[in-house]
C-alpha cells in the first residue's frame, strides 16, 4: 500500500491571530455564499476538496467566495490582467496595522470610522480599503495612477454601498505618492502601500514564470499565488526598494499630516537601503513587523516623524 502525502495543516496558523483564514478553506460553505464556485472544486490528490491555483478564473472566483462570506461583499471582480491577490496575506496587513494603531489605545484595537487610511495604490481590486471597513470599521482613501484599476476600485465601492467610507483618488503624476492625493490639512491615522516588486518588466516576467513552475509542485491549497498583474502593479524603475525610499523622502513633507507611514516589504534585502534612508530622513521611530503565510514571508516597515504626544493628540 502506498503512503498517502502528508498534508501540513499548520502553515496558515502563522497567520494573525484575529485572522479569519487560519483555518483551511470550508469549500461547502463558500459555496453557499457563491454557487459558482462549485464549478472549480474538486477532490485533490488528498482526498479533499480545493481547486487548481493554476486556474486564474477559479482563483478569482475563490476570491469572490471568501469576500462574500468573510466580510460581506458582494459584488466584486477584477479585468482581466490585473492582480488578483491572496486574500489572507491582504488581511494580515490590516490586522497587524491595527495593532499598530493600537499600541497607544486603552483597548488596544482602535475601531471607528475616525480612523482614517490611505492606501497608495489601491489597485483595482480595492482589498485593503474592503478588509479593513469591515473588520475595523475605518474609512479609507485609495490613491491610484491607472485609468482602469480607478474605474473598476470605484464600481466595487459604488456596488456595495460604501461610497461613505471608501473614497478613490486619481494619481495624475507618476513622479509622485502622496502630493496631490493628500489635501491640505487632511489628517491620516496610518498610510498603506503594496508596493511594485520587481525592478523591470523583464523581471515581472521572469518572477511570474517562477511562479508558475513551482506551483507544479505545491502541496497546499494555502499556498495562493496571482499571476496577474498591470506594470504599475508589478514593476516599477529600481524596484521595491527605490519606490519605498522615494515613499519615505516624500513622506517627509507631510509628516504632521500622518501618525503612520507603512509599506509591505517582499525582500528583506530591501530593508537596509531602507533604514538607511529613514535615517537620514530623520525618523522618530521605525518599526518592522514580521508577516508569514506558509513559506512565503514578507514584513511592514512602519516610521513616524511624530513622538507619542504629538499621535496621541
Amino acid at each position: 500500500m502506498t503512503d498517502q502525502p502528508k498534508r501540513n495543516t499548520n502553515q496558515k496558523e502563522m497567520l494573525h491571530p484575529r485572522n479569519k483564514h487560519r483555518d483551511r478553506y470550508d469549500f461547502p460553505a463558500l459555496i453557499r455564499s457563491n454557487p459558482a464556485l462549485s464549478e472549480y472544486v474538486s477532490l485533490n490528490h488528498y482526498g479533499d476538496l480545493s481547486i487548481d491555483f493554476k486556474n486564474a478564473e477559479a482563483v478569482k472566483v475563490l476570491n469572490k467566495s471568501l469576500l462574500n462570506h468573510f466580510y460581506g461583499i458582494g459584488l466584486w471582480d477584477i479585468p482581466k490582467g490585473y492582480l488578483c491577490p491572496p486574500i489572507p496575506g491582504r488581511a494580515d496587513y490590516i490586522h497587524y496595522l491595527a495593532d499598530l494603531l493600537g499600541e497607544q489605545a486603552e483597548a488596544g484595537v482602535t475601531y471607528g470610522k475616525h480612523i482614517k487610511i490611505l492606501d497608495v495604490g489601491v489597485g483595482a481590486n480595492c482589498i485593503y480599503p474592503l478588509i479593513g471597513h469591515k473588520e475595523y470599521g475605518w474609512t479609507f482613501v485609495g490613491s491610484e495612477i491607472d485609468s482602469l484599476a480607478l474605474k473598476n476600485a470605484k464600481g466595487i465601492v459604488e456596488a456595495n454601498m460604501l461610497s461613505k467610507a471608501i473614497s478613490i483618488r486619481k494619481q495624475i503624476s507618476i513622479s509622485n505618492i502622496f502630493t496631490g492625493i493628500i489635501k491640505p490639512g487632511e489628517k491620516f491615522d496610518a498610510t498603506i502601500c503594496n508596493p511594485p516588486f520587481h525592478a523591470s518588466r523583464q523581471a515581472a516576467m521572469g518572477g511570474t514564470g517562477r511562479k508558475w513552475k513551482n506551483l507544479k509542485h505545491q502541496k497546499h491549497e494555502e499556498n495562493l499565488l496571482n499571476f496577474g498583474g498591470q506594470n504599475t502593479e508589478l514593476w516599477c524603475e529600481g524596484g521595491e526598494e527605490r519606490f519605498v525610499r522615494q515613499m519615505i523622502k516624500e513622506s517627509v513633507q507631510f509628516s504632521g499630516a500622518c501618525k503612520w507611514f507603512t509599506s509591505l516589504i517582499s525582500r528583506k534585502e530591501t530593508l537596509p537601503g531602507c533604514y538607511r534612508e529613514l535615517t537620514y530622513q530623520g525618523a522618530m521611530a521605525v518599526k518592522t513587523i514580521n508577516m508569514s503565510q506558509g513559506q512565503k514571508k514578507s514584513r511592514i516597515l512602519a516610521w513616524t516623524f511624530q513622538n507619542r504626544d504629538t499621535q496621541a493628540g
